[in-house]
């Protein structure tokens, strides 16, 4: 069936995907896939839903079986299906849907259709912005209510498998209806979550530093981002305060006689230099005494940048400064 409202547009998805590490042939597939259980070894699977992009829609496509025995049917259809699409996006899908799926067709003694399948597994790709978004957690349930999507309609995971028990035994309508419509919320939401991955630009040096304001205490800077950010957020951590809405991100930087702490993320390649509150390469002081420095730690690894001179005008500067810096901002944050 198509999908005509409730998905990011194509164009959308094929622009997020380059953090990813995909090519111009872009050819993504969705799948979620609902089992009797987590073991691959002791439970089968059910029912495998998917959405892809096809004359200029999204459709979305079910294989589900009515009985343990057509699992066999589903994952054969299924392996025939993802023949010509270059990636997978799932949700947690390397932690368990691909593992699971390679169990089973491994139980059936069919080939693994995967081998030549890139995975983007949207539960590893969003949790380093965890924190820095305030989610509770990261279950796809928690990342679309932070989106602001309405609860949802038909049952959860766990419940499907005592209703699919029940379906297998009096194929009533009413059960196969929560069961298909849980997996297509499961397959609609993993839309919506691929647009958080705007927020990954901010670790991967994909913005433009668009203006820059010093005062006596602050450096102010502005980002301009490719892409929207779907929630506007904000959050602070020792000298930094940040915001972001729509494809605007705005830092705030404290400073200390025009300068600002510059830290960096492979704190174990420096020591600190307590007596001048600065780091050095380890290559370098090893030949200092022991005395005068101890290994750097992720709180302390920085060196001082100076906020004046050519660093208000050059963009290339003040670029090289934010890669140093935003990275380790978002992964320090609680």
């Amino acid at each position: 069936m198509p999908i005509l409202q409730g998905f990011p547009d194509f164009e959308c998805v094929r622009k997020l995907s380059i953090s990813t590490g995909q090519t111009s042939d872009f050819n993504p597939v969705f799948y979620d896939i609902e089992t009797t259980g987590l073991s691959r070894n002791s439970t089968f699977l059910y029912l495998i839903g998917v959405i892809y992009y096809t004359g200029e829609t999204w459709q979305m496509c079910q294989w589900m079986g009515e009985s343990p025995q057509q699992e066999e049917e589903i994952l054969t259809a299924f392996s025939s299906f993802l023949k010509p699409f270059t990636c997978s996006i799932q949700y947690n899908g390397d932690q368990f849907d691909q593992p699971y799926l390679e169990a089973r067709l491994a139980a059936h003694q069919m080939e693994n259709p995967f081998t030549e399948l890139s995975s983007v597994d949207l539960y590893k790709k969003l949790k380093p912005v965890k924190a820095l978004l305030k989610l509770p957690g990261m279950k796809q349930e928690q990342m679309e209510n932070f989106l602001g999507i309405s609860a949802r309609q038909y049952c959860n995971g766990g419940e499907c498998i005592h209703l699919y028990k029940d379906y297998i035994k009096n194929q009533d309508p009413a059960l196969l209806s929560s069961l298909l419509g849980h997996n297509q919320e499961d397959l609609l939401g993993l839309g919506s979550v691929y647009e958080m991955m705007a927020y990954l630009c901010l670790l991967d040096g994909r913005y433009t530093c668009t203006d820059l304001t010093c005062t006596s205490d602050n450096l102010i800077l502005s980002l301009e981002l490719p892409y929207p950010l779907p929630v506007a957020f904000s959050n602070k951590i020792q000298d930094f305060y940040i915001t972001g809405e729509g494809k605007k991100v705005r830092i705030l930087i404290n400073t200390y006689q025009g300068k600002a702490r510059q830290y960096y993320m492979n704190y174990k390649e420096y020591d600190y230099i307590p007596g001048e509150d600065t780091i050095m390469p380890k290559s370098l002081t090893r030949f200092m005494d022991k005395s005068l420095r101890k290994p750097a730690t992720k709180n302390n690894c920085y060196t001082w940048f100076d906020c004046t001179g050519a660093f208000l005008t050059d963009p290339a500067i003040q670029k090289k400064y934010l890669e140093h810096t935003l990275p380790w901002i978002i992964q320090t944050i609680h």
